[in-house]
């Protein structure tokens, strides 16, 4: 039975990687189908309906609820030209020196990365960063790479990001807190040296060939007549994140303090109203598909803690899944192209049951799973050239999201492997 529930999974693999299927449409038929295969009733207790769809569905809710909160937050960084003003900023300061002017986006990069995540962060700092960096002759895939390894920086304290392995793996946020913080030093530190050997090692070049004036829209319009958002409000992207940190207050109230605070240092209160309401609606555009693939993921992870699935592949994941430290450093950074291309370890994916299975299984323990699938995160959210972030910047720098996946695949190999180290060091 547990072949028969693999083949599957790889079946369910096979239809993401060619696009026969939408990744969130194919968890759910992923997740009705091993229920179904490992002997779930229809209705009743440990069920296809009652417990795959009814409970899986909403399981990740306050994911759900963060991820709508951070796009709702970036889009007042947007609309509000905190985002674009930080960029300038940094720009501004390094004037005609390409390094300076690209760890000044890195830095930017990483402070959007704690707010919210995917094209939105990109474009964030990306729509004034990307052009500036390669005016001033940083070649145009470190220009990309830059503002990928930024956002994987800040990835760490993303918050959102929290809330889903807390409510994936169910563990308490602390924890998940707590390994974040021995992760970070690694996937800064890979940031600063792509920029620092990517830029010394590719020269400067002067080959800026697309319009850099502000689009002409709506938004870009409005952000020329406000002008420089005030000082005190550029600290946005931090409240969260010191509330969350330094307080310890849950996520989404920290999200929600984000947004007031925002709003507040940056608008009339005569147009606070009209303001809040445009931008958290533009917020649930953006939140939209991130939504519907984590109720996809709650099924599929529901669908592979039911008894029979986990009765028949536990003997076949125990056997593959080394348990010595060093083995396992070895081996889970060997599989780390696993999670390119949509791939089985990729946790908004196949990954999150895999993950589900090492905890339901007893593999191993939910700290070392977190470990294991943060660590690929971290990956996934750079070099995967699938992820729309990647091929947002790779597009908008006018280079292939292939040729960010090469420059970029062995930095965040190496936070991969920190990671794997560290849950090792501390969780086995």
């Amino acid at each position: 039975m547990g072949i028969i529930i693999l083949i599957i999974m790889a079946a369910g693999v096979a239809a993401i990687l060619t696009k026969k299927l939408p990744t969130a449409f194919a968890l759910v038929l992923l997740g009705v189908v091993i229920a179904l295969v490992s002997g779930a009733p229809v209705t009743g207790k440990n069920s296809v309906f009652d417990t795959v769809l009814q409970e899986g569905a909403p399981a990740l809710a306050a994911t759900m609820i963060a991820i709508l909160l951070g796009s709702w937050l970036g889009k007042l960084l947007d609309e509000t030209g905190i985002a674009g003003t930080l960029v300038r900023k940094i720009v501004e300061f390094g004037g005609d020196r390409p390094t300076v002017v690209a760890l000044g986006v890195l830095m930017v990069s990483t402070l959007v990365g704690t707010v919210t995540g995917s094209a939105p962060a990109a474009m964030l700092a990306g729509i004034v960063g990307i052009p500036a960096m390669i005016a001033v002759g940083i070649p145009k895939v470190t220009a990309a790479g830059t503002i990928l390894m930024g956002i994987a920086a800040g990835m760490p304290f993303e918050l959102p990001v929290w809330q889903f392995f807390s409510s994936a793996l169910d563990l308490p946020v602390s924890d998940v807190r707590d390994f974040m913080i021995k992760l970070f030093p690694f996937a800064l530190f890979a940031a600063v040296m792509f920029v620092l050997v990517e830029s010394r090692r590719r020269g400067v070049e002067h080959a800026w060939a697309f319009r850099t004036e502000t689009p002409r829209t709506k938004a870009g319009k409005r952000r020329a007549r406000l002008g420089d958002a005030p000082w005190y409000a550029l600290l946005t992207p931090a409240v969260p994140l010191a509330l969350a940190l330094g307080f310890e207050i849950a996520i989404i109230p920290s999200l929600l303090a984000g947004v007031l605070y925002a709003l507040v240092t940056t608008t009339p209160p005569r147009d606070m109203n009209r303001r809040l309401l445009r931008t958290l609606y533009s917020g649930f555009d953006v939140a939209a598909a991130p939504i519907t693939l984590f109720v996809a993921i709650g099924i599929l992870l529901a669908a592979v803690k039911l008894p029979g699935a986990v009765d028949a592949l536990e003997p076949l994941v125990k056997a593959v899944s080394p348990q010595n430290p060093v083995l396992f450093v070895a081996v889970f950074t060997g599989l780390v192209p696993l999670c390119l291309y949509r791939g089985p370890l990729n946790v908004y994916g196949l990954g999150a049951g895999i993950a589900g299975v090492l905890i339901a299984a007893g593999i191993y323990p939910a700290a070392a799973v977190l470990g294991i699938t943060a660590s690929y995160n971290q990956v996934f959210g750079v070099a995967d050239p699938t992820s729309t972030q990647t091929v947002w910047s790779a597009q908008y720098a006018g280079v292939g999201p292939q040729q960010v996946m090469t420059r970029t695949l062995p930095y965040v190999w190496f936070v991969a492997l920190g990671g794997f180290c560290v849950t090792a060091a501390t969780a086995l």
